[in-house]
């Protein structure tokens, strides 16, 4: 069988997953009677929970004598790691844009890493049975966007299709045949050429990995020069020749629809998976001993922010989670790492905590979730941003922010981004009463952001983020602007004193809830920290009389999800993470240890 390798790239929520879908169901992969889930391609269960795609997968399907190994990729520019790493298994790229919204940050980002490694994407523009579609206004801005990110004649030579994945059908015109998908994959076959294959002994760059009970680590990666079977005894090398491991390998695992098939034999230009080796890793060339080059791998973009990961020390530590080990939180953030080249992992300030640096809040949210899922416990610091050193000049990231919005709230944004440092590069309208806001705003500025929009806009603006440049230190920002509400005691908290408390702030805490000293219990209405008792109750006489005993109707909790906690702490906070509970605190319980660190801070500060 002929054999194309191509890779499904496009921004969050455009459909890369639900096309997937519709090919494996239309090419047959599917038995008429099997029974698969929608978004069969997200398979974990944080990807079910949320809708997004967070690892990179491969699939395979068979088309008219064709075989095509299909990777899916993810959408968020946290996740571009992924992209940017899987872009050297695949010979071609389809580009899927969505028939209103047009080519967004993330569309830019992937693009441009194809281009420039040679590759000819085809462009497919989906959902065009949206009513406020305008594909015509979209294909202009498609081919702007091929233009400004230096297209060579022959990239710019791109065929394009129409159609909708969830209606099933793809065409070369916007009004159809609207019946199959089979003119996108006739498209792949026709525009991609079959891998290119170099000449001597086995060569495979391994771009992805993971763990499996019974087989152990799994190496996926694309064959680059001769042939694999089970048996063979092979070497790893990393990027600069050195020797990372020896070793045999036990299974070659070939894709088949949604299946890792055993195989006899993985050849040149084919995706496979190994098992067998225990450290090879990302990046690294698995090959025959007598190789000693290793393939040359792509540089993954810099990680732009650090979140302090360290034991969890609080008086309920160990209740809920059986992970609270220091070694064993280490041994999982470099395993995490391992597999994960966006990812970097370095001691922190002392034995018992890391800094794990990452390219935004939504990839390391990610990860606590599911180390918190596992059964850890952990302290989490602010997020930082990781600044940078040239010509002894501070460096520090920006990021390209486009927003869409209702009219109405436009003004609002652009003036909560401008006072966060951010530079407005372009504001214009985008239909059905909305308006694209396109800004550069310093990574710092949009730590804690996203709630904040939502607030302001009620929940209608839609947010999307991608790393852009570093560039001069822009100044201090405008920081959280209120204090918050310290328990000064340890037990459960009442609801009567939480009614009583409600005029100072709103409460982050439910009546019932096992509270400690030092711990954050509510948001104070103006910027002082305020320490309060949430554990008096009321005082028991007996006298009955109606205003004596008017029922407590408390306020509903402001509760606050886990990238909302980390991006509403200030520098002198912690968040507590358990498998059941998301709590904030202060680094200091003691309120006196509290008052000496803030006056050594101050000190520092005027000293500095």
């Amino acid at each position: 069988m002929s054999l194309r390798n191509i890779a499904i790239i496009a921004h969050v929520d455009h459909g890369k997953t639900t096309l997937i879908d519709v090919l494996l169901r239309q090419s047959g992969t599917f038995r008429d009677n099997q029974r698969v889930d929608e978004r069969v391609m997200d398979s974990n269960d944080l990807e079910k929970e949320r809708g997004i795609t967070i690892l990179a997968k491969v699939t395979s399907l068979n088309w008219k004598d064709h075989r095509i190994n299909i990777v899916d990729t993810p959408g968020h520019a946290d996740f571009g790691g992924e992209v940017e790493r899987i872009l050297s298994m695949v010979d071609g790229a389809v580009i899927l844009v969505d028939a209103a919204e047009g080519p967004m940050p993330q569309t830019k980002f992937v693009l441009s890493k194809a281009l420039k490694i040679g590759l000819r994407p085809i462009v497919a523009i989906n959902k065009i049975d949206k009513p406020e579609e305008r594909h015509n206004e979209v294909l202009d801005e498609i081919f702007d966007l091929f233009v400004s990110l230096d297209a060579t004649p022959e990239q710019l030579d791109f065929p394009v299709l129409y159609g909708s994945a969830k209606q099933g059908w793809m065409a070369d015109d916007p009004s159809g045949p609207k019946d199959t998908m089979g003119p996108l994959l006739d498209k792949v076959v026709e525009h991609f050429e079959e891998p290119k294959v170099e000449q001597g002994p086995f060569r495979m760059l391994v771009t992805t990995i993971e763990r499996n009970p019974f087989l152990g680590r799994i190496l996926t990666g694309r064959v680059f020069s001769g042939s694999v079977k089970p048996g063979d005894a092979v070497h790893a090398l990393s990027r600069d020749g050195k020797t990372v491991e020896k070793g045999r390998i036990s299974k070659v695992l070939g894709f088949r629809g949604l299946e890792r098939e055993p195989i006899e034999e993985g050849k040149a230009g084919d995706i496979v998976a190994l098992a067998g080796l225990e450290t090879a890793t990302v990046a690294n060339t698995i090959a025959v001993p007598q190789v000693n080059e290793p393939l040359e791998a792509k540089p993954i973009d810099p990680p732009t922010l650090s979140v302090t990961f360290r034991i969890n020390d609080g008086p309920l530590a160990g209740r809920e989670g059986d992970k609270v080990q220091s070694r064993v939180i280490r041994e999982r953030l470099l395993r995490e790492a391992e597999g994960n080249v966006a990812i970097r992992v370095t001691p922190g300030d002392d034995n018992d905590s890391f800094d794990v640096a990452g390219r935004g809040e939504l990839q390391l949210g990610v990860l606590i979730e599911t180390m918190r899922r596992e059964g850890f416990e952990l302290c989490l610091g602010r997020p930082k941003v990781l600044f940078r050193e040239e010509n002894g000049q501070k460096l520090e990231p920006i990021e390209e922010v486009i927003i869409d919005v209702d009219d109405e709230y436009s003004s609002v944004v652009v003036q909560k981004l401008t006072e966060r440092r951010g530079d407005l590069v372009e504001m214009r309208p985008s239909g059905a009463g909305r308006t694209r806001v396109r800004l550069y705003v310093p990574t710092r500025g949009l730590i804690g952001y996203q709630g904040e929009l939502l607030s302001d806009t009620r929940g209608t603006a839609i947010f999307n983020r991608v790393f852009h440049e570093y560039s001069a230190f822009k100044g201090p920002l405008p920081m959280r602007r209120t204090g918050v509400l310290i328990s000064n005691a340890t037990g459960q908290a009442v609801a009567y004193a939480l009614f009583n408390l409600e005029d100072r702030g709103p409460m982050l805490i439910d009546p019932g809830v096992d509270v400690y000293e030092g711990m954050i219990v509510g948001e104070h209405n103006r910027e002082n920290d305020l320490e309060v008792n949430v554990l008096k109750g009321k005082q028991l006489t007996n006298i009955r009389t109606t205003s004596k005993d008017e029922a407590i109707r408390l306020t509903p909790p402001k509760k606050l999800s886990l990238e909302q906690a980390l991006s509403y702490i200030a520098d002198d906070e912690y968040v507590e993470v358990t498998p059941n509970s998301v709590r904030l605190r202060k680094i200091h319980l003691d309120p006196h240890d509290r008052k000496r660190a803030s006056r050594a801070a101050a000190a520092e500060a005027a000293a500095g």
